[in-house]
């Protein structure tokens, strides 16, 4: 994340503001934060009053604590509600048009994708491989697809669930002559 200089006034509210609402959000008392980030509580209340200057070191230890990024402790903190109107959703058009994907996720999310995509009839929309480990899950709302992953071809009906390495290459394609409509999400998959 890049700071403006004229916006480095607002990034110790920002973080005393995104540290108390996650700590709140997590259930966590400031007392049992500071003992997860190795932290005495005093110096964790003087950082969440918006008035201290963290080292890099404390910042990332409540980070630890928090289980989330350092970006997400800094950014400006996010609307708790947000409504996007349908006619004001971004759009993204491929396959000359044929074929338009929906951004359901406005905020960016590394290697996390939520999109509505909607097929015009006989189209074929190339997939690209998502990040490395990552899982794609598809379900079609209206029609059915054929999803090719990695070679093999699989018929998705409306209504089932179909998941597949996102990393892998694959390809989408509507042989109906109505729209199908499905929805995707990528996600990282992390193994603890």
């Amino acid at each position: 994340m890049i700071v403006p200089m004229d916006g480095m006034d607002s990034v110790p509210r920002h973080l005393a503001d995104n540290i108390l609402k996650i700590r709140k959000a997590k259930g966590l008392s400031q007392e049992q934060l500071a003992k997860l980030a190795r932290l005495p509580r005093s110096t964790l209340a003087h950082i969440e009053s918006g008035v201290s200057n963290p080292s890099l070191m404390n910042l990332s230890k409540i980070s630890s604590g928090l289980q989330v990024g350092i970006e997400e402790l800094l950014s400006k903190p996010r609307k708790e509600t947000l409504l996007i109107p349908a006619d004001q959703l971004p759009i993204q058009r491929r396959a000359h048009g044929r074929v338009r994907i929906a951004r359901l996720m406005p905020e960016q999310v590394k290697g996390i994708e939520v999109d509505r995509i909607e097929f015009d009839p006989l189209t074929t929309l190339p997939g690209y491989p998502h990040m490395r480990g990552s899982k794609e899950y598809l379900t079609v709302i209206q029609g059915s697809l054929a999803v090719t992953v990695a070679g093999e071809h699989h018929i998705v009906p409306k209504g089932a669930l179909f998941s597949f390495s996102g990393d892998q290459p694959h390809s989408y394609r509507n042989s109906a002559n109505s729209v199908a409509i499905a929805l995707t999400v990528v996600v990282p998959i992390v193994f603890s």
